[in-house]
């Protein structure tokens, strides 16, 4: 067998390395050491996983939930949650546009994006004013493109 030559006294941590922060063209966003992460809540399974499998291509770390009522609990919880991602279909005790306020009271520094079908005007008026809107169904990429917008939002 190898014997360790180096004693736990001698390793120095570098918590700069271990939790880096990743760019975003001119806007550096620091995230946690387990990269970015995404909460995507949506009714639907078929719709969250088309999300999770986007945001998991992107780069982005993603949990998923069925209802608001579960979302805002991980949000209570305090795990660690870069940008929210809600169908404007969440309906339910809380629909999405109360999902988006509470969890704008919980965590001020949380990006939204809600994801409405082609009749985006009728959900335009529910979405918080710092929320950002994408049609769904859109482009292949068109919610990671947008969870990379908020992020980018939250760090300027």
């Amino acid at each position: 067998m190898m014997q360790r030559k180096q004693n736990r006294e001698d390793v120095t941590f570098d918590r700069g390395r271990a939790c880096a922060s990743e760019d975003l063209g001119s806007a550096v966003v620091a995230r946690s050491c387990y990269g970015v992460q995404v909460l995507i809540a949506g009714r639907r399974k078929q719709w969250r996983d088309e999300i999770n499998g986007q945001l998991r291509r992107a780069g982005y770390s993603a949990t998923s939930v069925d209802s608001a009522v579960d979302a805002l609990t991980v949000l209570v919880l305090g795990l660690p949650i870069d940008v929210l991602v809600t169908d404007a279909e969440l309906h339910g005790s809380l629909g999405f546009d109360q999902l988006a306020a509470e969890a704008r009271a919980l965590r001020p520094n949380l990006g939204i994006v809600v994801a409405c079908d082609a009749a985006i005007g009728d959900c335009a008026d529910l979405v918080p004013p710092d929320a950002l809107m994408v049609p769904y169904p859109g482009s292949e990429e068109a919610v990671a493109t947008t969870v990379r917008e908020a992020l980018a939002a939250r760090a300027a």
